[in-house]
């Protein structure tokens, strides 16, 4: 395993140091404050220098790993290796000095290594590991205070690619995504896991779902307000469902965005209405979810199949889409399907927005600054990321506190966006 190393060549000590979080921000759980890849920063630069934002600093010794960072009170928290073990990596957000680590679980599945983003509430870590060990640790004490094993524990059922989610929290409650027959959603107490409710995804109104929904996908809850009625929505392998947030009866479901192979990419909501997407051969669309009667109902609206949303997720921008399909940036009307623009940028990758600004990220280590402009493509700079492992650049850009982080594997790279 390679040293702790800043950009300036030195030695990271391990202490901790006071954080102001005005100065450095939050972003405590996978796609930001809201779970929608928008960040609430301003006074960000509008146009890069030839050569990209001028670079903060560089750690290395993060080991394998896909997981997209979080950033809570002045401290990044990731997953990352050693050997085959897995664990929850913290980092001075100001350095990238090493605070500490706990071990998790073990890596498994294809890529073999962790992919899922820490969430962070109250002073715990709530995170899920490859072979689907669920922890909450203490951030103070990096100790785990519970955990659950998905498989023991509720008869987890995972894709080939291991277990990827990103926590939710809820009030008092943590969300998760076992998969199986018999808890495929679950609720917990956050403060020490019991149990409050488990969903099985198998029937709605009491008739069997002709689809299997049973095996958790690679995607992440969201809490939405449906008709009045709070619910939690995910992207499961068999579609989008909708489940009550009082006792987790499924409600709706979308099966059209679904494939038969990787469901990966958060979905979109807005306005009664929800936007999912995937690739292999798919694409996305939006359906309207109106309540009646005889209960909700997914009714779907239009459908593009050129929007081959592979795992780079979407954001949703005023009444735009915008988000990588195959090989292109497109921006695509919310309201109406219509496709505003298609242009190849860099490639299929993932996307985070804020200030007004696309930040893009290529899995080829290509980032660019676009404008949020569904008239146009409006590129404000370009860079090819330095010091690129041999593996795709598949975690998401996180811009908080005036910086861009950008995690590679081993690398993590962090850079300047103010004015």
């Amino acid at each position: 395993m390679k040293n702790w190393l800043v950009s300036l060549g030195l030695l990271c000590s391990s202490a901790t140091f006071a954080a102001d979080p005005g100065e450095y921000g939050n972003w405590a759980q996978w796609r930001g404050p809201d779970r929608t890849g928008l960040s609430k920063e301003t006074g960000l630069l509008k146009e890069w220098p030839t050569a990209g934002p001028t670079q903060v600093w560089k750690i290395e010794g993060l080991g394998d790993g896909y997981s997209t960072p979080s950033f809570s009170d002045g401290k990044i928290y990731l997953l990352g290796t050693k050997g085959k073990d897995e664990f929850l990596i913290a980092l001075n957000q100001k350095d990238g000095s090493k605070i500490g680590d706990v071990k998790i679980g073990t890596v498994t599945g294809g890529y073999g290594a962790p992919k899922s983003t820490p969430t962070i509430d109250n002073g715990y870590a709530y995170a899920v590991s490859s072979n689907g060990n669920f922890v909450c640790v203490d951030t103070a004490t990096l100790k785990i205070k519970w955990e659950k094993d998905f498989k023991k524990v509720f008869g987890g059922q995972m894709g080939g690619w291991a277990y990827t989610e990103s926590p939710l929290i809820d009030g008092d409650l943590v969300l998760a995504t076992p998969g199986g027959d018999t808890a495929t959603i679950v609720a917990m107490k956050k403060t020490d896991g019991e149990v409050v409710w488990k969903s099985p995804i198998t029937e709605l109104d009491g008739k069997k779902l002709k689809k299997d929904f049973s095996r958790a996908g690679y995607s992440s809850i969201i809490k939405a307000d449906v008709g009045g009625t709070t619910q939690y929505i995910q992207f499961l392998n068999g579609g989008v469902v909708g489940i009550s947030a009082k006792e987790g009866k499924l409600l709706w479901h979308y099966d059209e965005p679904a494939n038969g192979t990787a469901n990966c990419s958060t979905p979109l909501f807005k306005d009664n209405a929800v936007f999912a997407a995937s690739a292999y051969g798919t694409g996305g669309g939006r359906a309207n979810l109106t309540k009646s009667d005889d209960g909700f109902k997914a009714e779907p609206k239009y459908f593009i199949k050129k929007l081959q949303n592979h795992h780079g997720g979407m954001v949703l921008v005023g009444d735009y889409v915008y988000g990588t399909g195959g090989g292109s940036l497109m921006c695509v009307d919310f309201k109406t399907g219509d496709v505003m623009w298609d242009e190849r940028s860099v490639g299929k990758g993932s996307i985070t927005y804020a200030d007004g600004m696309l930040y893009v990220r290529g899995e080829n280590g290509k980032v660019a600054l676009v404008e949020a402009n569904p008239k146009k493509y409006v590129e404000k700079g370009q860079f090819s990321q330095p010091d690129r492992s041999k593996q795709a650049a598949w975690p998401y850009p996180v811009v908080v506190g005036g910086k861009l982080y950008l995690r590679d594997w081993d690398v993590m790279l962090c850079y300047d966006l103010k004015k």
